[in-house]
């Protein structure tokens, strides 16, 4: 019994290192978000929210870092990618057609929780 102590320990010791992921966020939580940069608030008033802000809409909503940090994870590159040649029901460029490649990177970043 005393030699499973310390395998008991280390085990237990690793379950510590272990982050729970973050809650989902509801819709309304998700709405209430906005751009602290009058521009990219504008940009996503008038392109993203529609979409980021509904579940049935299934893209990832705005804030909701349980949906975000997996596709964070991919990187920044790859999530601009995805936004200007469009993917799942999202057309290219979100249908933002005044961004720049520099504008979706700061509505990517503020909807995936990593406004600058």
């Amino acid at each position: 019994m005393r030699a499973c102590a310390p395998l008991l320990a280390m085990a237990l010791a690793a379950c510590g290192d272990t982050e729970m992921p973050p809650p989902p966020l509801t819709e309304a939580e998700s709405a209430a978000l906005n751009p602290s940069d009058p521009r990219v608030a504008a940009l996503y008033e008038g392109s993203c929210k529609a979409c980021h802000t509904v579940k049935d809409a299934q893209a990832p909503l705005t804030g909701d870092l349980a949906a975000w940090n997996p596709r964070w994870a991919k990187g920044e590159d790859a999530l601009l990618a995805s936004a200007m040649g469009g993917i799942k029901g999202m057309p290219a460029g979100g249908q933002c057609f005044e961004c720049t490649p520099e504008d979706l990177k700061a509505l990517i970043r503020f909807m995936a929780g990593h406004e600058q």
